[in-house]
């Protein structure tokens, strides 16, 4: 196994550029840290270029790096990689997957959702709905930035994560007949009443000032969520699991 203990060793220098967006973009790379995230890559044949290790870490037993190459790091190497206050010591350089194009019969569409957090736990529970595609349009957080990562806990190994125009999407969705749901506070319609259990898109949007109009405007229907309580509004992520889940199950009877 290679060591490596300078932290001015070019390679190193290239793994810490990862951690920035431009470089991501630019070399189609990106960084994941933890056993948990390593471990998925590796059970979903993920395209993996390096395995890195501190030279201190514990690794947890049965993890079978098969073929792809590991390098051992100083603890200081790897505190200069990590992108978490207490690390674990593990990373994997991934190569970004190629876009998918269309796939399956549902669909995430998510326009600029900026809080990394909201954007992982969205991809994360698309996955465990059964969704068969996310689609990032642009003014949303990368998505392969450390903390979407973290939070989507592995889901991006597990499902098609799609930087695209959501424009084109929701053209391109409609010409096979899948319906695209918009959410919206006005001109919209209680969740409830919409079908469920078929072919659908699900359009949510920014943090604060929610989905695009213009993007509204070409969806077959706008869904809102009843507020029962006080509460001015629901977290977009939990809002994007309530509508994802509703419209994925099909209605008994």
């Amino acid at each position: 196994m290679k060591h490596i203990q300078s932290a001015a060793n070019p390679q190193v220098k290239q793994w810490k550029k990862l951690l920035a967006r431009k470089e991501r973009d630019k070399s189609k790379l990106f960084l994941i840290e933890g056993f948990h995230l390593v471990e998925e890559a590796l059970k979903h044949d993920a395209d993996i270029e390096t395995i890195i290790i501190s030279e201190n870490a514990e690794m947890p037993p049965g993890l079978d790096y098969g073929s792809v190459p590991v390098i051992s790091v100083t603890e200081e190497i790897a505190s200069a990689l990590a992108d978490t206050e207490t690390t674990q010591g593990i990373f994997a350089v991934c190569r970004q997957p190629q876009d998918a194009g269309q796939q399956g019969e549902t669909y995430l569409l998510i326009d600029s959702v900026q809080d990394p957090g909201n954007l992982g736990t969205m991809i994360r529970t698309a996955d465990a709905a059964g969704i068969d595609s996310v689609i990032v349009g642009s003014g949303s957080v990368d998505i392969y930035n450390p903390k979407v990562l973290r939070a989507a806990q592995g889901s991006h190994f597990h499902l098609p994560v799609i930087r695209g125009s959501l424009e084109e999407w929701i053209d391109k969705l409609d010409t096979h007949n899948i319906p695209v749901y918009g959410t919206a506070l006005e001109g919209a319609s209680p969740y409830s009443e919409s079908p469920a259990g078929g072919p659908f898109a699900l359009l949510v949007g920014n943090e604060g000032s929610g989905v695009n109009p213009e993007l509204l405007a070409k969806t077959a229907k706008n869904l809102y969520i009843p507020i029962h309580g006080k509460s001015e509004s629901l977290n977009v992520a939990v809002a994007a699991g309530i509508l994802l889940y509703y419209l994925k199950t099909p209605k008994k009877g």
